[in-house]
């Protein structure tokens, strides 16, 4: 039997609700394909800033360094500030494992209605990548007479051809390997962003030109968040900086129906060091604590989790469980119009596991 060593920071709010069910449908996976998993549980959250003035202790890579991969809830919480979780665990970790591909799909999947009038199951499927290790993201900057009238802050972004050559190329990888509408839309804004879209624009048209079997297409960020609306039948493979991606995949996420089924994957694709696999709904701390939290992007995200440790069948059947749940409209949980708790949603996917 293959086992596997999983890092599990659950976090806070709706975090700790969607992670336990999300750990008990991959034991299911387990038992039906030979497959362990070994969980070490981390307690790294916005309680753990309370008691310690941080989000993790020092060291913390190394303490995650050994496993085979993260699974994440959410951290997050409303007398702390976002830009202290951010910094104070995603960022370090996305950063500390050169997670530089962030991946999330979006799937208007039967049994899901779509905010947008008329689209039928299946007529959305997109993939956003987004650059997740620099970019608007790096954090250099600074602020000057801090809290006084005359205050100024000062943020700089980061391009590095590197970086933007690797993620694109992985778009361009994916949409082959995804072979359906086979094209990647890359997302700018050169015309006002002069050097580090310029140079984000070259890298892509670079890298286009080894992949001629895959059409492109090249879209200003206001218009792609129009497009993302108006056709987004249109779009396969998208690849964005860490500002445009972040926004545009809950874009996505909302026009195929609803955030709670948005799972996302952070990745090295390398695999030198352990990808970091969650669902992007947040802590939701209006819902937390009512079980009813829907617990499917977390279990979206665990199906990735398999995909990227080589289980795929055990990652395929998991997510043909939990498409099928969805289309059978048996056990819809409030965001997707119905009233199905985190406990009858769970039952339900480990029903068809």
């Amino acid at each position: 039997m293959k086992s596997y060593s999983i890092a599990v920071v659950a976090g806070d709010g709706i975090g700790k609700e969607v992670i336990p069910p999300a750990l008990e449908v991959l034991e299911a996976c387990g038992e039906r394909f030979g497959v362990s998993f070994q969980w070490k549980h981390f307690d790294w959250s916005a309680d753990y800033y309370f008691q310690h003035g941080r989000m993790m202790p020092a060291g913390a890579l190394e303490q995650l360094k050994p496993h085979d991969a993260i699974l994440l809830g959410a951290v997050g919480h409303v007398d702390l500030p976002d830009n202290v979780t951010l910094n104070g665990l995603l960022l370090p970790i996305r950063r500390g494992f050169d997670q530089y591909a962030n991946v999330r799909p979006a799937v208007l999947f039967e049994g899901v209605d779509s905010p947008l009038a008329g689209r039928k199951a299946g007529e959305i499927d997109m993939v956003v990548v987004r650059e997740n290790t620099e970019g608007e993201y790096a954090q250099i900057g600074g602020f000057l007479y801090q809290h006084m009238p005359e205050e100024v802050a000062v943020q700089s972004s980061v391009f590095t051809r590197k970086g933007c050559e690797r993620v694109i190329r992985y778009a361009f990888e994916l949409a082959r390997k995804r072979n359906k509408k086979r094209r990647v839309a890359s997302i700018t804004k050169s015309n006002a962003q002069g050097y580090s879209m310029v140079l984000w624009d070259r890298a892509f048209q670079a890298v286009a030109e080894e992949f001629p079997d895959i059409e492109t297409e090249s879209l200003l960020v206001d218009a792609a968040a129009m497009n993302f609306v108006r056709r987004p039948q249109s779009f396969d493979v998208v690849v964005a900086s860490n500002l445009f991606g972040d926004i545009l995949s809950d874009l996505s996420a909302i026009v195929t129906g609803s955030i709670g089924l948005a799972a996302s994957a952070n990745l090295d694709p390398e695999k030198r060091f352990p990808s970091m696999f969650e669902p992007v709904h947040g802590t939701a701390p209006d819902i937390y604590g009512k079980g009813i939290a829907n617990p499917m992007a977390a279990f979206f995200s665990a199906a990735m989790m398999l995909d990227h440790l080589g289980e795929t069948a055990a990652g395929a059947k998991l997510h043909e469980a939990i498409v099928g749940t969805l289309a059978s409209r048996s056990a819809h949980p409030g965001d997707l119009g119905g009233n199905a708790t985190t406990r009858e949603v769970t039952e339900a996917v480990r029903k068809r596991l």
